[in-house]
């Protein structure tokens, strides 16, 4: 399973959250905590937002700790909203187009989580991305399909409508088709102006998700960034989160 974290805030450096902490997001790709893989060494990503409304993207197939860019971009790259994963596959290939975070116009996406035997409804997934976005669909992997079927849904009007129309729908497919376990899932998603997170799962196995309140803004994550966890808040399972740069709300999902 994958690990990913985002900030939403006054602007500070991306390394401030995926190199520098004790716990940084790349101490996770090697050794995380709170996942059932402690390796996530599947390709990493980071998305950000600057003064476009399109996010900027890196992703690449090495693992994080290794690759001397993503550091030195880090380290270079202020942004008020940005994410940035960490992929453990669940069976699909290791290639760019399979890494998080996922982008499409001013929307980005990642996900930690599964969808039981997505391998066998994937075509009928496929099927139920709007013809206009199928362009957008690169690779193989089910976040990706969930994140095009919640733009189907309509992410412009409600991410949180969105969202649980996507998820729905491919719970419906996992529980008809695929095997158990049908959902479990931890995802971010932002428009540039927001930031939005799910936790959620058919079984009481959700993965883990925290927040924590910074002196510039929030950040979310699978597992605190600090050894020392204090100040982090526990999402609760079949929660709807949404944050801005000075306050946050979280709903039943």
């Amino acid at each position: 399973m994958c690990r990913w974290a985002a900030y939403c805030g006054d602007p500070i450096y991306i390394s401030d959250i995926v190199t520098d902490p004790d716990h940084s997001l790349i101490q996770q790709s090697r050794r995380a905590s709170q996942g059932l893989t402690p390796t996530n060494a599947d390709g990493f990503g980071v998305a950000w937002y600057g003064s476009r409304p399109e996010p900027g993207l890196y992703r690449d197939i090495y693992p994080a700790w290794s690759d001397p860019n993503l550091k030195s971009l880090a380290c270079q790259v202020q942004s008020g909203l940005f994410m940035a994963h960490v992929r453990a596959s669940t069976g699909t290939a290791t290639s760019r187009n399979n890494c998080h975070p996922f982008a499409v116009k001013r929307w980005s996406f990642m996900h930690n989580g599964q969808i039981g035997g997505f391998e066998r409804f994937r075509k009928q997934a496929d099927m139920m991305i709007a013809d206009e976005l199928y362009a957008s669909r690169k690779g193989a992997t089910d976040s990706e399909a969930l994140f095009l079927l919640a733009m189907t849904a309509g992410l412009d009007a409600s991410p949180k409508s969105a969202l649980k129309t996507a998820v729905e729908q491919l719970q419906a497919l996992s529980e008809t088709r695929g095997e158990a376990p049908h959902m479990r899932i931890t995802a971010a998603i932002s428009d540039g102006e927001q930031l939005y997170a799910l936790r959620a799962a058919s079984d009481e196995h959700a993965p883990s998700l925290y927040y924590r309140r910074e002196a510039a803004g929030w950040l979310v994550v699978s597992e605190p960034l600090q050894d020392d966890a204090r100040g982090y808040t526990e999402v609760p399972s079949g929660s709807f989160c949404r944050f801005d740069r000075n306050d946050m709300a979280i709903e039943p999902f």
